[in-house]
Formats: structure tokens, C-alpha cells, sequence
């Protein structure tokens, strides 16, 4: 018994010593490697800035999703510029300065500044909505086919007008807006080439923009004319617009954003549509790209068979659309094969309207 209890204990013993020099032997946990740095995304905002119910807001828009969707590798900053954005160039150099990875500048109104910026902070990425920029190598330029969704909100204005007459209200006159202006009028005279399309633009500078009083008196004279329906490509100006449909108890079409979800209760039975820009859409997708490291500068177009432009459907409008949709879809579709080609300016637009009257 005591031989048996010997090896039993010489036994226990020698597994101990295994068992303390395999745990000395043992590397060391590898510590967790360090967070990674969060990506820095900064946006200065347009003319008008948050609140506009329409083009800033659907930055913002997307910039939210961005922040929601990727908050443990972002981190997000939105600044405002002064009523007349003078200072948007200081806003990008602030953020450059402070070494954001990205820096959005919503509007065309960016472009000059972006350009100068981009050449000082050659590390830094930007990205503008609506301007072209093609020759720095850290600038994208996020870039949008409005006239093949004004196509579609024109034909829709030109099915419901009980008149044949019809308007048009721009911001800043410039060949953005105009560009709206005129897929628009294409729309209308594609269906009804006898229509009469009244046009008017509320200034020449960013101003243009955010004066709702002068959206009201251009739609005002518009609807005393005989108008029915008027669509706005004018910012903010155009909650003028909706005002004055509500004060004539005629129909309004927004932009950019889906007005009638953001507009006030009585406006919203007066909007018949809107032509949606997805800017939210072009602001979270490049900002996806910086996150999955496949950012890349040029220029990328957002158009119908994208998703970047369309009409709006919902609850507040759809008893009003639905005899016309499935026309609508047609000339989408239509528009995407190329079969139509929508005219994007004044040049382009009287050619289109000759081919009308064969």
C-alpha cells in the first residue's frame, strides 16, 4: 500500500510540475488592438442653410444616415453659412484645417471655393453637390440629371391641368435652374403640345433662394394668369409658392425633397407631387465610399435610372396621382432605354419641342 500511495504521489506531484511549466510557458493574451480613428466628415451648407425644407435638408438628410448607419467609425460636423454664405470659403478652411477626411459643400455656390481649398489641403477629401470640378484629385463632384425628373413632374403638371396653362418658378437664374426649367416644359409640351407654360425667376444671386415673399407675388401673378398647377425649383423661395396655391386653391409641385411631408397641414392638399433630388442619396453614398476606402474623385451622375431624380408618392398625394402613374412610369422607363431624350437647357428645348410638331 505505501508503494501504491508513493506513485500515487510522485504521480500528482509530477502533473503539477506540467501543469505550472506549461502556464509559464504560455504566451501572454495579445492585448485588443487600439480603436481605430474615427473618420471625419464636415458639410457647409447652401444658401439658406437648415430649414429649407428642401435641398439643405436632404444633405442633412443624408448625412444623418451616414452618422446613424457608420456612428462607431464617424464622427459628423454641419456648419452654417452667413445669410449671403460669403463666408463659405472660411467654413472649408476651418474644417480642412482641423484635418476633417471629408469635407461636402452643398451647392454649385461652392465651386470657386472648393477649388482654392482643395489645391491648399491636397490630403484632404471634398466632394460638391451640383458644381464641376474635374481636374483637382481630391474633389468629387456629385452631379444630378433634374431635367429628366422635371420631364416627369411637367408631364404630370400637363395630365392634371384643367386650364392647359402652367408655371414655372426659379430661384437664381443661372443653368442649373434653368436646366429644371427645362425638362419641365419638355414634359408638358411631350404630352400636351399646345400648353402654355408661364416662367419666371425670383433674382441673379444666391439671395433668389430664400425669399419666400417674392415666390408668393411670382406664383400669385402666375396663378391670376390662368395657371393651375406651378412647380418651383427655387429653394426656399418656394414655400412662397405653396402659400399662394393655398391662398388661390390651386396645385403646386415641390422640389428636391418630398414637400408635402414637410409642409404645413393646409398646404399639403395643394401639392400635387414633387420632383425628387436625392442629394441625400449623393451625400451618403460618397460618405460610404470613404468609409469602405473606395472614395474616388470625378464627377458621378445621379439620374433616373439611378435613383437620383423622380416624383413622389404618399399618403397626402396618392388619390390625386394614381390615374396618372402608371403613365409617369411609362415615360421613365422610356426616358432610361433612351427613347426620349429630355433637353436640358434652352438650345436643347427648342429642338425638342420641333421634333413635337412632325
Amino acid at each position: 500500500m505505501k508503494h501504491v500511495a508513493g506513485r500515487a504521489a510522485a504521480f500528482w506531484v509530477a502533473a503539477l510540475v506540467v501543469l505550472v511549466v506549461s502556464a509559464c510557458a504560455r504566451p501572454a493574451a495579445t492585448p485588443p488592438p487600439p480603436a481605430q480613428p474615427k473618420l471625419r466628415i464636415g458639410m457647409v451648407y447652401d444658401v439658406g442653410g437648415r430649414g429649407d425644407l428642401s435641398f439643405n435638408d436632404m444633405a442633412y438628410a443624408g448625412l444623418s444616415r451616414a452618422a446613424q448607419e457608420f456612428g462607431d467609425r464617424v464622427e459628423v460636423k454641419d456648419l452654417e453659412p452667413a445669410a449671403g454664405g460669403e463666408n463659405r470659403e472660411e467654413l472649408l478652411r476651418l474644417l480642412a484645417g482641423e484635418k476633417y477626411d471629408l469635407i461636402l459643400g452643398i451647392g454649385f455656390l461652392f465651386t470657386d471655393s472648393i477649388t482654392r481649398v482643395a489645391k491648399d489641403f491636397p490630403g484632404v477629401k471634398f466632394a460638391i453637390v451640383d458644381g464641376f470640378i474635374d481636374k483637382e484629385p481630391n474633389v468629387a463632384s456629385l452631379l444630378f440629371s433634374e431635367h429628366e425628373g422635371s420631364f416627369l413632374v411637367g408631364a404630370a403638371a400637363a395630365l392634371k391641368s384643367k386650364t392647359g396653362r402652367i408655371g414655372f418658378v426659379g430661384g437664381m437664374r443661372i443653368p442649373l435652374i434653368e436646366k429644371f426649367e427645362a425638362g419641365y416644359i419638355a414634359g408638358a409640351k411631350y404630352i400636351n403640345p399646345s400648353i402654355e407654360v408661364f416662367s419666371d425667376y425670383a433674382g441673379t444671386t444666391g439671395e433668389a433662394f430664400r425669399d419666400p415673399v417674392k415666390g408668393r407675388e411670382l406664383a400669385t401673378a402666375q396663378y391670376d394668369r390662368g395657371a393651375d398647377i406651378i412647380y418651383h425649383a427655387s429653394g426656399g423661395t418656394g414655400i412662397g409658392v405653396f402659400e399662394a396655391a393655398v391662398a388661390k386653391g390651386k396645385l403646386a409641385i415641390g422640389v428636391d425633397a418630398d414637400q408635402s411631408l414637410t409642409a404645413r397641414p393646409e398646404q399639403r392638399g395643394q401639392i400635387l407631387t414633387s420632383m425628387m433630388k436625392r442629394v441625400d442619396v449623393a451625400v451618403y453614398e460618397t460618405i460610404k465610399a470613404l468609409v469602405e476606402g473606395r472614395f474616388q474623385a470625378g464627377v458621378r451622375t445621379f439620374g433616373l435610372a439611378e435613383g437620383g431624380v423622380g416624383y413622389a408618392v404618399n399618403d397626402h398625394n396618392r388619390a390625386q396621382m394614381q390615374d396618372i402613374t402608371a403613365r409617369l412610369d411609362e415615360l421613365r422607363q422610356q426616358i432610361i432605354a433612351g427613347t426620349i431624350k429630355v433637353p436640358s437647357d434652352r438650345t436643347q428645348l427648342e429642338a425638342f419641342l420641333t421634333t413635337l410638331k412632325k
